[in-house]
């Protein structure tokens, strides 16, 4: 009887993972397996291929095109899309947290819309914001005499692309980390903070010493989950001008992956593109298991 019981839990998961196992393993599998061979467009018509091992490796690894380029994108671009959501969403959290019932609603409601919005109705509306010439940006800075009056193309430099698309990254995920930091801070005991006021604690360290270790999982959770998706972010930075241009500036692992395979049609290399972005994220998911079993002491 011991046994079946034992047994019971795995029988009943058998079902979603088989599920997960069909519509993820089989997926990755078969870019792993392709990220070994020499597979490109009339490969794909005869539907033969050779085996050429490390080989796209190699010269992914060996790319400089991918240190100075790529990774400095991705990995720069994700530790500052995530730092500003997360500090944005709790400020955001802690203004709700003392606004009244029907007001905090009120104020939900309008920033989930930036929730809601799908990421190509919103990539294309900062794209408008941002026009060179009819961009509202453009416009006022015009007005103002600080850029020419045939405009400045932000799309073009480097650093004001990837700038936008932060804009865009963090305008579309503050309102998760607004409303699961809002969760956590309700559950906070309001004694805990009284205390600290008596002993003379000021609002940054009522929010350092009693908040933020309280919620510490949650900002855990939050942290992590915002680093995966901002690690794999494609539309936001594909559809901007010149980011579906292979060998620019502005490609970060998602999209010089999708590059490399259908619009160069080298799909052995960029399958290694993409199984390396999926071992990165892969690491990440470890460090917040690890994490979240060492808040619950499963270590």
């Amino acid at each position: 009887m011991r046994g079946r019981r034992a047994l019971l839990p795995w029988v009943l998961l058998v079902p979603p993972l088989g599920v997960i196992g069909l519509l993820l393993l089989f997926p990755i599998g078969r870019i792993v397996w392709l990220s070994f061979r020499d597979y490109k467009l009339r490969n794909l018509v005869s539907g033969e291929s050779d085996f050429i091992g490390l080989d796209n490796y190699v010269r992914l690894l060996t790319d400089p095109y991918l240190w100075q380029i790529v990774m400095v994108n991705t990995v720069v671009f994700a530790v500052v899309a995530v730092v500003t959501t997360v500090v944005l969403g709790t400020l955001v959290a802690l203004l709700l947290a003392n606004l009244k019932p029907v007001t905090r609603v009120i104020v939900i409601s309008c920033i989930m819309v930036a929730w809601a919005m799908p990421a190509v109705s919103g990539t294309y509306v900062w794209i408008w914001i941002f026009d060179v010439d009819q961009g509202v940006v453009a416009q006022a800075l015009k007005a103002l005499g600080v850029i020419e009056p045939s405009g400045y193309n932000w799309f073009a430099d480097r650093l004001w692309f990837y700038a936008i698309v932060t804009l865009n990254i963090v305008h579309s995920g503050f309102p998760f980390v607004a409303i699961t930091v809002l969760a956590g801070l309700l559950t906070v005991p309001k004694e805990l903070h009284e205390a600290a006021r008596i002993d003379g604690a000021g609002a940054w360290k009522r929010f350092w010493n009693v908040t933020f270790p309280t919620l510490r999982p949650v900002f855990a959770v939050v942290t992590v989950l915002s680093t995966i998706w901002d690690f794999k972010v494609f539309a936001q930075i594909y559809l901007m001008p010149g980011g579906d241009v292979g060998g620019s500036q502005m490609l970060n692992l998602g999209v010089w992956s999708y590059v490399r395979s259908f619009g160069q049609n080298d799909f052995g290399m960029g399958s290694a593109i993409a199984a390396l972005l999926t071992m990165l994220l892969l690491g990440i998911t470890i460090v917040y298991l690890r994490a979240l079993f060492r808040e619950d002491g499963l270590r």
